[in-house]
């Protein structure tokens, strides 16, 4: 009986230890910068509305975080940095609808599985896709705009990579028309602003952080939100449904995410210091400005919108004959 009674006293000690150790690693967390990895461009919405957020955690914190922005591939290529990164809580990240449920469906082969590899944190925004023209177009409302690209065919529209938001929010918004157009991808969303304003590409379905200061500035025209309701940033611009287009929504969402098997400790200290910035009003007014909704809840959320995602993109991505590399 001493032998099995020593080695139930060992496992014993060993769980009580291994629970005061994870508890004492979470009270000292952080204790050096937290890396962001970003994976699209500096500037982006996505990086935007991080930056906002963020911010507010590290005032209210007084945690130290470092973006490093790696745009490639849709965002691809930088959620793979994150799932490969040490699970210590020192390198999280930010990602999108597009690389954690889109890509999925458009390349199973990804290099990462993100219902399996990736730990949420939280889900942190929701941002509708806006339909925006040049004003080099002659288009005024989103009627004038179905009756263009019906009549002219391959008109090009913009994005900010093969299985973005803003490709599918294209592709669903071709399926519903019947037009055919040329999806442009791009790796800085500058220089496709930049291609959008001189009418090189002149439509894209875009994240309102990306084109507000063109909206602003007259050198690009907003015809409808991608949504059951107005953005509060631009009041006068109606939802999809109401310019005649029903049953047009496509939007993205951010969230903040760890490499699986990130202590839960640390998980949970993060979650909650996202959630109280979300909270703060004035968080909630520049999240307004930059036509996000905030959003508040526990890390699971992250797997369920992921598996929402992926059930309604599938039939558009199939119909549409969307790949990865168109």
């Amino acid at each position: 009986m001493m032998p099995s009674t020593n080695i139930f006293t060992a496992l014993f000690f060993s769980l009580i230890t291994c629970f005061f150790s994870t508890s004492s690693f979470a009270q000292n967390y952080p204790n050096k910068p937290v890396t962001v990895i970003v994976p699209f461009s500096a500037g982006s919405a996505s990086d935007v509305v991080t930056r906002v957020l963020l911010d507010k955690v590290s005032n209210n914190t007084g945690t130290r975080f470092v973006f490093d922005n790696r745009p490639a591939a849709g965002g691809n290529v930088g959620t793979a940095a994150l799932v490969r990164a040490e699970p210590d809580g020192y390198t999280i990240g930010i990602s999108t609808s597009g690389p954690l449920a889109i890509n999925k469906i458009l390349n199973p082969d990804l290099g990462y599985d993100p219902e399996k590899e990736i730990q949420g944190i939280a889900v942190f925004a929701v941002l509708p896709n806006v339909i925006v023209v040049s004003s080099t177009l002659n288009i005024n409302t989103l009627g004038q705009l179905n009756d263009y690209v019906r009549k002219n065919p391959d008109v090009g529209y913009g994005s900010v990579g093969n299985g973005s938001s803003q490709h599918l929010a294209g592709a669903y918004y071709e399926q519903l028309v019947g037009a055919k157009m040329l999806h442009v991808p791009y790796r800085v969303t500058a220089n496709m602003v930049t291609d959008l304003v001189a009418g090189r590409v002149p439509t894209s379905f875009q994240l309102f952080p990306n084109v507000v200061g063109q909206i602003n500035s007259g050198n690009v025209k907003a015809l409808a939100v991608a949504s059951n309701k107005r953005l509060a940033a631009i009041p006068d611009v109606p939802t999809a449904a109401e310019a005649g287009l029903k049953g047009y929504e496509s939007a993205a969402w951010f969230a903040l995410i760890a490499p699986k098997n990130t202590p839960k400790s640390i998980v949970d200290k993060l979650n909650k210091d996202v959630n109280q910035a979300l909270s703060d009003p004035t968080v909630r007014a520049k999240f307004s400005e930059l036509g996000a909704e905030p959003m508040i809840g526990p890390p699971e959320d992250l797997n369920n919108l992921m598996a929402s995602d992926i059930k309604k993109w599938t039939a558009i991505i199939k119909k549409g004959g969307i790949t990865l590399e168109k």
